[in-house]
């Protein structure tokens, strides 16, 4: 089995192969450059890297949000049309449960928070089990300092990872119980996306590509911009 796991929730641009237990190979970019221009040289680069062609693949793991909404998309389609293409199964997975995976150690929280824009975070916290993660605290949009603060209050110590949490650390620097994941352990990795989706994999659990879509948990600045000026949802147009 060799799975091609794709993160493109953030300005990280990231892609790796999978066999089994192994990481194969992985490239991972943090510049800010669009998804649409890096992202398939990364997966050409990668399969090049682990000396595999296409056609070796037997699956795809996407991270499907939240996070970036045109990153997300891109990665999606990317992943439909790599499994329409090589007839291969894709499993999607949730952009903040994979980045749980930096920290699979019993004993504390990983809280895994993204940038939603305006101070706010996308925030979920997980635990590990010894076979994956439980979702402690479903995603949900909060203020980032709020979300630090309820860390700060529970039963173990909680480490955070996320792009919010690096821009964001003098916050977390003020609470006890709560700390900051280091920087190589804080960021998107495709890698980590590929372990959240191995057991569905092995399961046969696979996604139906007609019907995934990205998980945006909000709207985008544009819709609420639209909804001001023109006072009703583009739901009911």
């Amino acid at each position: 089995m060799a799975i091609l796991a794709i993160d493109t929730s953030t300005i990280v641009s990231g892609a790796a192969i999978v066999q089994k237990d192994k990481l194969v190979a992985e490239i991972i970019m943090q510049l800010k450059l669009p998804q649409s221009e890096v992202l398939l040289g990364h997966v050409q680069d990668v399969l090049k890297i682990a000396h595999m062609d296409k056609s070796d693949l037997t699956g795809v793991a996407i991270s499907i949000g939240p996070g970036s909404f045109t990153g997300l998309r891109i990665g999606l389609a990317t992943a439909k049309m790599l499994s329409y293409a090589l007839s291969i199964p894709v499993v999607a997975v949730s952009s903040l449960e994979a980045m749980a995976y930096h920290y699979p150690v019993p004993g504390v929280y990983v809280a895994s928070v993204l940038d939603a824009q305006k101070s706010n975070a996308y925030f979920a916290l997980y635990e590990w089990n010894g076979k994956g993660f439980d979702e402690k605290k479903q995603t949900c949009v909060m203020d980032f300092e709020e979300v630090v603060k309820y860390c700060s209050t529970l039963d173990k110590p909680v480490v955070f990872v996320g792009d919010i949490a690096q821009k964001k650390a003098e916050i977390i620097a003020q609470y006890e119980n709560v700390s900051l994941g280091l920087p190589h352990l804080c960021m998107p990795r495709a890698s980590n996306v590929a372990m959240a989706a191995k057991a569905r994999f092995e399961n046969e659990d696979y996604d139906n590509i007609m019907d995934l879509e990205p998980v945006y948990i909000r709207r985008s600045e544009a819709e609420v911009l639209w909804e001001k000026r023109h006072g009703e949802k583009l739901t009911d147009l």
